[in-house]
C-alpha cells in the first residue's frame, strides 16, 4: 500500500494516499476501537448538511472564496448522495467529545475537494480542514447540531411507525367491542370487560406516546450552531452566525433554529435525555402491551386461549407444531434495550462539566440506536402481529361464565359478606355463581339472569 505523510500538532504519520480521510481521522480510528461500528450515514448526512451552510455563509460574508466554498459544497453534495460514506472511519463512542468524528468530516470534504481541484490529496495548501471547511466551526457546535438534526430524522420515521401502531389498535378497539371476557387484577379474575376497552386502552397509551415524542421531536429543531467553542461565537461573523440556522434548514428541510442562548445550547444536553424519556416511555407501553398479548393468546389448549396472534415461524426445534409469541417477544427484547440505553443517556447527560459534555459521542451512538430499535421494533410488532389479531369469542364467553369475579354484580343487593361466601363455595365445589344463587332461592330466575348478564357489567 502507498502511502502519504501527514502532520498534525502530535506529530507526523502514515496515510493511505487513495484515503479521503487524513492524519486526525486515522488516530482517532486507532485509539477508539470501541464498539467495532462507524457513525450512521443519517449522521454524516447531518455533517455535510452543516458543513456546506457554513461554506454558503461563511463565502456570503467574505470569509470564503466562492470557489473553495463552491468546491466544498460540491462535495458535500456527493456526500449526501451516498458517496465517500467508507471514508467516515471512526468509531461513534470517542474521546474528544466528537473532534475525531468533526475532523474525519473536514478531512474528506477538503481532500476530495484538493481532488476535484486538481490537486493531490494532502495538500492542504489547496483546501484545509481547518481553514476552509472548518472555517468559524468548532466540534462542541457542529457535533450537537449534527446529532439533533440526525435525531430529528430518525425520530420522524419512529412516530411514523409509532402512529400506524395506534391506527391498528384503534381497528382492533372497533373489532372486538361486542366481545365480553374476564377482567383480571393481580393475575385474578376480576369482572367483566370489553375485549375492545382493553384495546382502547393500549390505543390511548399509545396516542400519549405519540404526544410525547412529537414533543421531543421539536426539541431537536434548536441548534447551537454559531457558538463556536463554548456559544460565546468567538471566531465567527455576527452576519454568518445569524444565518447559518436558516441556511441548515433550506439544504436539510428540517424546520431547525438557532438556540436562543448559544452558551445553554452548548453546555447542557438535558434536551437529548427528555427525547430518550420519551422513548423509553413509549417502549414501556409497548412491551406491557406485548405481555398482555402473550397472557392473553397462551395456550393453544391449556391456557387462556381468548386471542390468537399470527404464525410468524416454528417454535421449536423438537416440539411439532410449537408456535411461539415471539413478535410480542422482540418487542420487549426491544425495550430492554431502549431501557438500559436511557440509563447510558441519563449519565452522560449529566456528566459534562461546565461549558461542554465529553460525554456527547456515547449519549447520541445510544440516542440513534435507541430511535432505530424502537422504529423497527414497533413496525413489525403492528404488521406481524397487531393488525392480524383474532378473537375467540367463544372462549371469552365460556371464561366469563365460569368466573366466580361475577359475584361482584350481586354485592350491591346481597352484601359483600354474602356475596363472598357464594364465591367460595363456587371456588371450592366448582359449581357455577348462577347455580349457586338458584339453590338460595334469593332471586328469581329472571333476576339472577339480569344481574349475570355479562353486557350489563361493562
Amino acid at each position: 500500500m502507498a502511502f502519504r505523510i501527514e502532520a498534525d500538532s502530535i506529530g507526523t504519520k502514515q496515510v493511505p494516499s487513495e484515503a479521503y480521510y487524513g492524519v486526525q481521522s486515522l488516530r482517532g480510528y486507532e485509539n477508539f476501537r470501541i464498539t467495532g461500528q462507524r457513525l450512521r450515514p443519517e449522521f454524516i448526512n447531518s455533517l455535510a448538511q452543516i458543513k456546506k451552510a457554513c461554506a454558503i455563509c461563511n463565502c456570503n460574508v467574505g470569509e470564503l472564496d466562492e470557489k473553495i466554498k463552491d468546491v466544498i459544497c460540491q462535495v458535500c453534495d456527493e456526500i449526501l448522495d451516498g458517496k465517500l460514506h467508507d471514508q467516515f472511519i471512526c468509531d461513534p463512542i470517542q474521546g474528544g467529545a466528537g473532534t475525531t468524528a468533526n475532523m474525519n468530516a473536514n478531512e474528506v470534504i477538503a481532500n476530495r475537494a484538493i481532488e476535484l481541484l486538481g490537486g493531490e490529496k494532502g495538500d492542504y495548501s489547496m483546501v484545509h480542514p481547518n481553514d476552509h471547511v472548518n472555517r468559524a466551526q468548532s466540534t462542541n457546535d457542529v457535533i450537537p447540531s449534527a446529532a439533533k438534526m440526525t435525531a430529528a430524522v430518525l425520530l420522524k420515521r419512529a412516530i411514523e411507525q409509532v402512529e400506524k401502531l395506534e391506527q391498528a389498535l384503534a381497528q382492533k378497539e372497533k373489532d372486538f367491542h361486542g366481545i365480553i371476557k374476564m377482567g383480571r387484577t393481580q393475575m385474578q379474575d376480576a369482572v367483566p370487560i370489553r375485549l375492545g376497552a382493553e384495546f382502547g386502552a393500549y390505543r390511548k397509551a399509545i396516542a400519549r406516546d405519540m404526544v410525547r415524542l412529537n414533543v421531543a421531536l421539536g426539541e431537536m429543531y434548536s441548534i447551537n450552531m454559531g457558538g463556536t467553542a463554548v456559544g460565546t461565537a468567538l471566531n465567527a461573523n455576527p452576519e454568518y452566525v445569524n444565518s447559518l440556522a436558516p441556511t441548515i434548514a433550506e439544504i436539510s428541510g428540517l424546520p431547525v433554529v438557532k438556540a436562543e442562548d448559544l452558551v445553554d445550547g452548548t453546555q447542557n444536553l438535558d434536551s437529548f435525555a427528555y427525547v430518550s424519556s420519551a422513548l423509553k416511555t413509549c417502549a414501556i407501553s409497548c412491551s406491557k402491551m406485548a405481555n398482555d398479548f402473550r397472557l392473553m393468546s397462551s395456550g393453544p389448549r391449556c391456557g387462556f386461549e381468548e386471542i390468537n396472534l399470527p404464525a410468524m415461524q416454528n417454535g421449536s426445534s423438537i416440539m411439532p407444531g410449537k408456535v411461539n409469541p415471539v413478535i410480542p417477544e422482540v418487542m420487549s427484547q426491544a425495550a430492554f434495550c431502549i431501557m438500559g440505553n436511557d440509563v447510558s443517556i441519563t449519565m452522560a447527560a449529566e456528566a459534562g462539566q461546565l461549558e461542554l459534555n465529553y460525554a456527547e459521542p456515547v449519549l447520541y451512538h445510544k440516542l440513534f440506536e435507541s430511535i432505530i430499535v424502537l422504529t423497527g421494533a414497533v413496525q413489525t410488532f403492528t404488521d406481524n402481529c397487531v393488525s392480524g389479531i383474532t378473537a375467540n369469542e367463544e372462549r371469552c364467553r365460556e371464561l366469563v361464565e365460569g368466573s366466580v369475579g361475577v359475584i361482584t354484580a350481586i354485592c350491591p343487593t346481597v352484601g359483600y359478606k354474602l356475596s363472598a361466601d357464594i364465591a367460595k363455595t363456587a371456588i371450592k365445589t366448582g359449581e357455577p355463581v348462577r347455580e349457586i344463587l338458584k339453590s338460595k332461592n334469593i332471586f328469581t330466575d329472571e333476576e339472577i339472569d339480569k344481574i349475570l348478564d355479562p353486557t350489563t357489567m361493562v
